[in-house]
């Protein structure tokens, strides 16, 4: 059978099923990424040598950019629909997430690996790493909707931004990891030079020249365009194109992307903030998005059945259920603590930390990168977590944030 038609005919499926998928999450209250996982592993328990092997280490160049590429197309359809303007009171909630639960998830989970896995100390520095930011790929179901909503929601809003800001601000740790683990294979340790250029240099190129694409795109679609009539209004792939040229240009000039895409997101959106064409950006950002992760959950299916687990143990399992029901729950709660927020809100957002394909590239990347010992078991860590967070957060996402909400509108909670 030849294999690029056969791939061929299961991109095509799984990019019409996403189209059913928005209507059947409604109807039935379970995540579609729970449904495309479940059709991973039963299409590669069924044909395990029909299509190219899932797993990340034997095509790990591909599963760097496949994860790459999902994660800054939903980080560009992430802040295109944040309707709030950044202020640091707006977004103090967010940033607490950021700056508080996610470093002191960090702290938790590199002790936690390092005593409780037995994992190297570069290793359960990058495992500290890679399951710190909250996914904005598989979040879907927790976040707000499409550009001016008319139903608002801060619960939804603090973990929209809070994906946005923080799969970028993981991008320094993993180099500290990398840092190390090749300092542990005989090279010089420069932490200095970490400190210097992976946390101050390159933060700041990423937040700078985001700015930077946003507002010169915003001024071409919305100053220029308008004024010549330039560009229809239709056309919502303009999103993709600045995706990929900010991500672009940011990388050359050593800055990190993922923050650049967020943040060129963001100013675009409010360049001209009650423009219809928003909504055409939006929408074709989350086609892209959807039709490209059906491919890759179907492909996370597949590794499940075909040996990323074969290293889990007990301990493992123990690992990912405390990390995900009591680590990140209690650290962004009490992160949280002062804020008006009702409590009920604070324990949802605090609940629903779901990691996923932001996780897998940072893993793919840091094992590109360096040497690190232990690599199966970080798989089985990293894919045992996300299957977990997949079944949990599928499950309950759609059923808690409509009651959130009804209380809400009931007057239950205040507004």
């Amino acid at each position: 059978m030849d294999i690029y038609f056969l791939i061929m005919l299961l991109v095509g499926l799984a990019s019409l099923g996403m189209a059913f998928m928005p209507a059947i999450t409604k109807k039935t209250g379970v995540s579609y990424s729970l449904i495309y996982v479940a059709a991973g592993v039963l299409i590669y328990w069924t044909w395990p040598t029909l299509l190219p092997s899932p797993l990340p280490k034997d095509n790990p160049a591909l599963a760097v950019h496949l994860t790459e590429l999902i994660v800054i197309i939903s980080l560009m359809g992430t802040g295109i629909k944040i309707d709030h303007a950044f202020s640091f009171r707006k977004w103090s909630n967010p940033i607490k997430l950021v700056g508080i639960a996610m470093l002191l998830c960090m702290i938790v989970c590199g002790i936690l690996g390092y005593y409780m896995l037995g994992l190297a100390l570069p290793s359960a520095f990058l495992l500290a790493a890679v399951l710190a930011p909250t996914d904005p790929v598989l979040a879907a179901d927790v976040q707000i909707g499409p550009p001016d909503e008319k139903i608002k929601s801060r619960s939804k809003f603090a973990l929209t931004a809070e994906a946005g800001i923080n799969d970028g601000m993981a991008f320094p740790f993993t180099w500290l990891a990398i840092t190390i683990a090749l300092a542990a294979g005989g090279e010089e340790l420069r932490l200095m030079h970490w400190f210097g250029y992976h946390l101050i240099y390159k933060i700041a190129a990423g937040l700078l020249l985001g700015w930077l694409c946003g507002k010169l795109v915003g001024y071409l679609v919305f100053t220029v365009s308008k004024k010549y009539n330039l560009i229809k209004h239709g056309d919502g792939f303009l999103a993709i194109s600045l995706t990929l040229c900010t991500y672009g240009f940011t990388e050359l000039m050593h800055g990190y992307g993922f923050i650049a895409v967020f943040v060129a997101a963001l100013t675009l959106r409010h360049a001209e903030k009650g423009h219809d064409y928003h909504q055409q950006l939006h929408s074709f950002t989350d086609q892209t998005e959807r039709a490209l992760l059906g491919i890759l959950l179907i492909f996370f299916g597949g590794t499940l059945v075909t040996g990323i687990l074969a290293p889990l143990t007990l301990r493992i399992v123990l690992f990912s259920l405390l990390f995900l029901l009591v680590v990140r729950p209690a650290l962004a709660y009490l992160s949280l603590m002062g804020s008006k927020m009702h409590w009920k809100e604070r324990l949802t957002i605090s609940f629903f930390g779901i990691r996923g394909m932001g996780s897998a590239f940072y893993l793919a990347f840091a094992l590109d990168e360096a040497e690190f010992v232990h690599q199966d078991e970080l798989w089985a860590i990293v894919g045992i977590t996300v299957l977990f967070s997949i079944v949990m957060h599928g499950l309950t996402a759609t059923p808690i944030m409509n009651r959130l909400q009804e209380q809400v509108a009931e007057g239950k909670i205040q507004k």
